[in-house]
Formats: C-alpha cells, sequence, structure tokens
C-alpha cells in the first residue's frame, strides 16, 4: 500500500504496512487537512478513530509514518521534538506504526504550520 501526500510545497509519497490502523486509514481517503509542527515533526488530523495496537512506539525513526491516537492524527517526525532526548524523534506518547516515507525525510522541514495538504492513494 502506498500513500501521496500533497503538502503546498512538496509531494512525497509513503509505503505502508498492513496494519488494522492503515486499512482503516485507506478506507478515508482522499482526506485533507491542515498542518501543524511540533519540533521536527508535521502532523494532521484524518478521520481515523482506533485503539492503540500492541506494538505501539514512542520513539521512531526519522519518515516514520505514525497515527497518534489521542489526536485522531498522521504524524510523521524528521528529527527533534520537545520531548526528545538529544537527536531521536520522539512523540508525545506511544503511537501506531503505519510506515515509512521514501526518500529524504529531511524534505519536511519546508513544510509549513497551517498549509493544507491532501492525503490520498499513490499509483
Amino acid at each position: 500500500m502506498r500513500l501521496k501526500f500533497i503538502f503546498e510545497s512538496l509531494t512525497l509519497c509513503a509505503v505502508l504496512n498492513e496494519t488494522p490502523t492503515s486499512r482503516k486509514l485507506m478506507k478515508t481517503l482522499p482526506a485533507e487537512s491542515v498542518i501543524h509542527t511540533w519540533g521536527e515533526e508535521v502532523y494532521f488530523t484524518v478521520p481515523v478513530k482506533t485503539p492503540l495496537e500492541g506494538d505501539a512506539q514512542q520513539v521512531v525513526d526519522p519518515g516514520t509514518v505514525c497515527f497518534w491516537v489521542e489526536g485522531s492524527s498522521l504524524a510523521i517526525p524528521f528529527g527533534p521534538t520537545p520531548v526528545s532526548k538529544a537527536d531521536e524523534c520522539r512523540l508525545v506518547t506511544r503511537v501506531n506504526i503505519l510506515g515509512q516515507l521514501e526518500g529524504d525525510p529531511n524534505l519536511l522541514k519546508s513544510v509549513r504550520e497551517g498549509e493544507r495538504i491532501r492525503v490520498e492513494l499513490a499509483d
């Protein structure tokens, strides 16, 4: 499964794992939202409600596509956040792991708070 994230300033794709949350997400696409930033993380709400999965994590690799259960949001960290220790990508809580961006996650540095985003299935 592949997703396309269409930001105002760039387009990135991601490969998703087969998880209960990723299957729920795919059923809601296409979806549009507004970007929020938190340190070196972008996140945005999506129309998905789901519980925390058993393999949820709080510290992930840069470019990991995550689902933040409490915020009903996709989160993509690309560097440290305000709760990180050193250079790790630490999210505010444990998150469901959905997949990984293709390409360089540092491209997300160009994305700004308040930008619009469209998420859709990729070819």
